[in-house]
């Protein structure tokens, strides 16, 4: 594909790095990650492959101890023992270093790998667990990939398939160190790519037959509810799929159906106008009829003069580019920005070896960086290198609380495998039934989700428009989707952190605290970028509570939930109760979150002229604000910093391609869990909030304090400050008591008695065993627990 130039690849490992025999070779490539390879013919693959671009490595420090029957490899973190034979269990042995355990942190070869689990293909059709394929990190202190069949790139970029007969392992031994296991992952196969800011907002899916008319009407509508969305997505339909079933069925095309899409390229041009991008559907499998307006030149472009169907064939160089160069580039030219892969054919092709999903998602990869644009595919996952392709379509999912209570751990254990950017069919796409609840829970989970994707399928009453549930959850809906349009400047920031850093966005706990065994407990608990930790409430709630409730772990510190302001002291696992409004988000205290401070934000959420900042007093913080204009060159920071000592947080000035952003901002500033009196300063000059109507303005609610200050140059300091070591707030046990009370269905009187003895002035201890003496519920007596010992 010369008109698309390949990744960046440099495969060949430095000489210093291999240990080389007559049929086998040993690449020390970091000091935790070996290349071990046996050959019965005594040649090496020195190609990229699917998995490996990089092998170009710094040479680590290593010590090499070879004997007439053995080769011993010993770094920092591993020691490994080869027998010069065949590879065998008894003869190929990788100790992890370091004290992981006392006797299971051994790989042998061909042993039963006993990892942490990465992801899988696809979600299609799974109503709730499933089983994912291998990551690079474990308890045990070592996994394995096995890249023996993976296709291999070319140096012109083209690809070739692998037999296995020959053995290919990379073996990761890295200890409880998960995090540097994923930086030699990138290192090897690649970084993940920067996503386009507009794929961090909402993506409105559905699998239905609209027409021009009736899409734009619903965008309209939307746009009147104050729901933002970025990225509309068309299914199938906007294709004819009406064809002779000679040619086969309707679910590949690429003619626009003019009897419901008149003018694509007018009806794409007003989506555009309304600040969206678009995606269209396409199953490619069944390859280009002679109905398709594009088949003429197709066939001109292939020499095909029998007037026979094109096959699809992604394994002939000059269909693929025809296929992108005839067939996708006037579509693109009508309006189309990107394309939705749906690959349901499996992995095989005309020639034994070639994965058609990967080389779609890789050749569209390439094909979608054209020109200098930041590329971004939507596909399946094809095996480990796939983080390079995003964005992932995780398949047609049950609708059901089995389903839903499966995703966060399916998100957060993708990391494992360095795949940062799921799009899951948030609400679940076929069977089920109506349940508001469940519908409100995962909307709230795809706001804490990579991509936030809304989806339903073809039958007329699953739909996921926040006006068709009932009021108290429609409300929900729309202020969920408003939030995440939010919090797209704190996504964007982690979107480079993890393309720069190899961080993504939704982490399992164990990579932050590997060595606690808590952090392997909550499969529904994960880290939502630097700040904030998430615990999604998948089950429904108690009929008698109201409330629905979650297990979590909240690591040793101070804990504040930002939306209810409720403070928690941690080092400790508990029961977290919310009502539909809210899901458990927690921050530390030193937690910094920059916001989109729009109460209705836009379509397209570029970078925003009025922000807001939540901080969690307690502890020192800081957080750097990335921004920028769409290009490699047009990068923008702004630092911010919390001082604990002085109470004061300070913001920029901004740096880099300040050209990206408004020349002045509005910062809001809000303490949560805090009742203090802020006051700001420009470049040193104190702002009295009473002057006049420029000055700044304070805010006070319950749970929390704002001040906002307008019209602040980018490239000033801004300081806010509410005065030396300030502490938060204390619960207001009284007031949520009261709340809890009074929704639950239980007898008044009983609920004037627990709230009588919850706030006493009786020691601790007195009133928590008074509480237990009483009749309650399981459920009431955890979600009394709770408040009453958040912070005791």
């Amino acid at each position: 594909m010369t008109s698309r130039p390949p990744l960046p690849a440099r495969p060949r490992a430095d000489p210093a790095a291999v240990v080389v025999g007559p049929h086998y070779r040993i690449t020390v490539l970091t000091d935790g990650l070996l290349r071990l390879e046996h050959s019965p013919d005594g040649g090496f693959e020195d190609r990229a492959s699917t998995f490996a671009l990089n092998r170009a490595l710094p040479v680590p420090s290593f010590r090499l101890v070879e004997t007439e029957t053995h080769v011993e490899v010993l770094t920092d973190r591993l020691h490994l023992v080869y027998d010069r034979r065949p590879f065998s269990t008894s003869g190929l042995s990788v100790s992890v270093l370091g004290g992981i355990s006392s006797y299971h942190s051994v790989w042998r070869f061909g042993s039963e790998e006993p990892g942490l689990g990465g992801t899988a293909r696809t979600l299609d059709l799974a109503d709730g667990a499933i089983p994912l394929e291998p990551g690079v990190v474990s308890r045990q202190g070592f996994a394995v990939l096995d890249d023996s069949r993976s296709m291999v790139f070319d140096d012109d970029g083209w690809v070739a398939p692998r037999d296995g007969s020959r053995t290919d392992l990379y073996v990761f031994a890295y200890g409880h160190d998960h995090r540097a296991a994923l930086q030699a992952l990138y290192a090897v196969s690649g970084p993940t790519p920067l996503l386009p800011r507009f794929a961090l907002g909402n993506w409105w899916s559905r699998f239905h037959r609209y027409t021009a008319d009736s899409y734009s009407a619903l965008l309209d509508r939307f746009a009147s509810e104050g729901i933002p969305f970025s990225v509309a997505v068309i299914d199938m339909d906007w294709h004819v799929t009406d064809v002779d079933p000679a040619l086969g069925s309707g679910w590949t095309g690429y003619t626009w159906n003019r009897a419901l899409f008149p003018d694509p390229a007018t009806f794409l041009a007003s989506v555009h106008e309304r600040g969206l991008r678009v995606t269209l559907n396409v199953h490619p499998a069944d390859g280009v009829r002679t109905h398709e307006d594009a088949y003429p030149a197709m066939a001109a472009a292939l020499g095909i003069e029998s007037g026979d169907p094109i096959p699809f064939d992604v394994t002939d160089r000059e269909f693929l580019e025809a296929y992108f160069d005839v067939l996708h580039r006037g579509l693109e030219d009508d309006g189309v920005d990107f394309w939705w892969l749906d690959w349901q054919s499996g992995p095989h092709s005309r020639v034994a070896g070639i994965d058609p999903l990967w080389m779609l998602n890789h050749f569209h990869f390439l094909d979608s960086a054209r020109d200098g644009r930041r590329p971004l595919t939507f596909s399946r996952y094809a095996g480990p290198g796939s983080h390079r392709y995003p964005v992932g379509f995780s398949g047609d999912t049950v609708i059901s609380w089995a389903s839903l209570a499966f995703q966060p751990y399916f998100t957060a254990t993708a990391s494992n495998i360095g795949y940062g950017w799921w799009s899951h069919d948030i609400g679940g796409h076929m069977f089920g039934g109506k349940d508001d609840e469940l519908a409100t829970r995962w909307l709230q989970l795809g706001v804490f989700s990579p991509i936030l994707r809304l989806h339903s399928g073809a039958n007329p009453f699953t739909t996921k428009e926040p006006w068709t549930f009932a009021p108290a959850a429609r409300t929900v809906m729309t202020e969920h989707l408003r939030l995440r349009h939010r919090l797209v400047p704190y996504l964007h920031t982690m979107n480079h952190r993890a393309s720069r850093a190899g961080r993504p966005l939704v982490e399992p706990l164990y990579h932050q605290w590997p060595d606690a065994p808590e952090a392997y407990d909550q499969p529904h608990q994960f880290l939502f970028g630097s700040q904030l930790v998430v615990a999604p409430l998948t089950s429904p709630t108690d009929p008698r509570t109201r409330l629905a409730s979650v297990r979590a772990w909240l690591p040793a510190g101070t804990w504040v939930d930002v939306f209810t302001g409720l403070v928690y002291d941690g080092g400790r696992e508990l029961l977290l109760h919310r009502d539909l409004s809210t899901i458990p988000v927690l921050a530390p205290a030193g937690a910094i979150v920059p916001l989109d401070a729009a109460g209705v934000p836009a379509n397209d959420p570029v970078n925003p002229a009025a922000l807001e900042v939540l901080v969690v007093v307690g502890a020192d913080g800081s957080f750097t604000l990335v921004e920028d204009d769409g290009t490699p060159a047009g990068t923008a920071s702004t630092p911010l910093t919390f001082s604990q000592a002085t109470g004061t947080l300070t913001v920029g000035p901004a740096v880099g391609a300040l050209d990206c952003l408004p020349a002045t901002r509005s910062w809001t500033v809000t303490f949560v869990a805090f009742d203090g009196s802020p006051t700001a300063t420009i470049g040193g000059l104190t702002l009295d909030a009473l002057d006049d109507d420029t000055a700044p303005s304070l805010v006070r609610t319950d749970d929390r304090v704002s001040i906002t200050v307008e019209d602040v140059p980018v490239d000033a300091v801004l300081a806010v400050t509410v005065g030396p070591d300030p502490r938060l707030g204390p619960n207001d046990l009284a007031r949520r008591l009261f709340a809890l009370l009074d929704r639950a269905q239980i007898g008044y009187d009983l609920k004037a008695r627990i709230h009588a003895i919850a706030t006493s002035d009786a020691p601790l201890s007195v009133r928590v065993s008074h509480l237990q003496a009483l009749p309650l519920d399981p459920p009431l007596s955890s979600a009394v627990h709770e408040l009453l010992l958040a912070r005791p």
